[in-house]
């Protein structure tokens, strides 16, 4: 530095910005949470529609609104705070069905067959495990699958038991030597 010259720093490496997406959207219950988002908004935007496509307009506009607007809010409580997904799925499903009754048939059908899908999504999803990724669980199970496939046979070892003897517990049923379907994974 003291001759004049910059420090040169390794350059750093360039973060992927569809890689942070698909990692953020993999934490949590995200197309639970759209279909939440977009059936709410979708209920919420037909009472403030013209007169000729509403079904009824009167005191149903101001419950539609509120019922998309609480469909909306779950839904971005299903992204932003995952560990509710069980309340904001629950929810989600109550107000979707209610608005089957309350809101121009629940947004033309729309919003309340979106909105209990969604609810349910939300609801159903689980975070991964701390273990490995799944796609290190995929590849340890084809490999263990793979060569666990002759295990339970010995053929011919030294105690002279002869081929195709089998080595377990005497109650173990005998293993299924039927080739499987292709495409299907390995049995146990």
């Amino acid at each position: 530095m003291a001759d004049g010259t910059l420090p040169v720093h390794p350059p750093r490496p360039r973060r992927r910005p569809w890689a942070a997406w698909r990692r953020w959207r993999r934490t949590r219950p995200f197309w639970g949470g759209l279909a939440a988002v977009v059936a709410g908004a979708e209920i919420c935007a037909i009472p403030l529609a013209p007169l000729k496509i509403m079904l009824e307009q009167g005191v149903a506009g101001i419950p539609s609104v509120l019922m998309g607007l609480v469909m909306i809010i779950m839904g971005l409580t299903a992204w932003f705070a995952p560990q509710y997904r069980a309340l904001a799925g629950i929810l989600t499903v109550l107000v979707a069905t209610a608005a089957l009754v309350m809101s121009n048939l629940g947004g033309f059908l729309f919003g309340t067959v979106v909105g209990n899908v969604g609810g349910a999504m939300i609801f159903a999803w689980q975070p991964l495990t701390a273990g490995r990724p799944p796609e290190a669980e995929d590849a340890t199970a084809i490999a263990a699958a793979g060569t666990s496939a002759g295990t339970g046979t010995s053929a011919g070892t030294a105690s002279g038991t002869g081929a195709g003897t089998r080595t377990g517990p005497a109650d173990a049923p005998a293993p299924d030597h039927r080739p499987e379907p292709p495409g299907y994974p390995a049995g146990p």
